[in-house]
């Protein structure tokens, strides 16, 4: 039972975050932004990069919900906002996938114009914030968190799945970043506009699944009265 609830939170975590994060269409703007440094400068920074992204995603999976419920905001509330915003977020990647990965190369432009300077300075921003575990990646951790199962093994279940799948996540994108210069080489540019429509879509389903998971129990507590 314990070993079925944290695979079913690794499949709706996984997914959702990597769709979000994008670590392939991230690591080919990392290259671009980053064409002046060194291999070895490029792996140190895509280390730290990937240790900050932890520390973002497990702070917003395990206590952003309690951050926001302080403030008296419902979990369903929470659900169906964070489901919208995913959504919203996913169909903007689907219509827009160049403008989207235009944006991004500008927020993490900063890197490449401080070649000079000490990068490592530069890894948790704004290569971690916003580059790879921006605005949008916080929403989607804390909706997830809002997902959870009642009971404590079902909860302990649920939150070891979950925080594999960032521990997945991040390995992932220490490698993208690690070899971003190889898979520039490879994916080119239509390989990278496949790769965005493709983490768009799923990420406009798991948006709808989880605004559903706030409005079911908002509906039929409303339709039980």
């Amino acid at each position: 039972m314990i070993l079925t609830g944290a695979l079913a939170a690794f499949l709706l975590a996984f997914p959702a975050l990597f769709s979000i994060v994008n670590p392939l269409g991230g690591a080919i703007i990392f290259n671009e932004v980053t064409t002046q440094q060194s291999h070895a400068q490029r792996v140190a920074l895509a280390r730290r990069v990937a240790v900050y992204s932890t520390m973002v995603m497990l702070v917003s999976l395990w206590a952003g919900t309690y951050i926001l419920s302080f403030f008296g905001i419902s979990l369903n509330a929470l659900r169906i906002a964070g489901g919208i915003v995913v959504s919203m977020r996913a169909y903007e990647m689907l219509s827009a996938p160049d403008t989207t990965s235009a944006r991004k190369e500008q927020e993490a432009r900063p890197v490449g114009e401080a070649h000079s300077q000490n990068l490592a300075g530069f890894a948790f921003f704004p290569l971690t914030l916003p580059f790879t575990t921006g605005p949008g990646t916080i929403a989607v951790a804390v909706s997830l968190g809002t997902v959870r199962p009642d009971g404590l093994s079902a909860m302990a279940a649920f939150y070891a799945g979950a925080s594999l799948a960032v521990l997945t996540l991040t390995i992932l994108i220490w490698l993208s970043y690690t070899t971003a210069d190889r898979m520039a080489a490879i994916l080119g540019t239509v390989g990278r506009q496949v790769t965005s429509r493709i983490a768009a879509f799923l990420l406009l389903g798991i948006g709808v699944q989880i605004a559903l998971s706030g409005i079911v129990p908002v509906l039929h507590e409303a339709l039980g009265r």
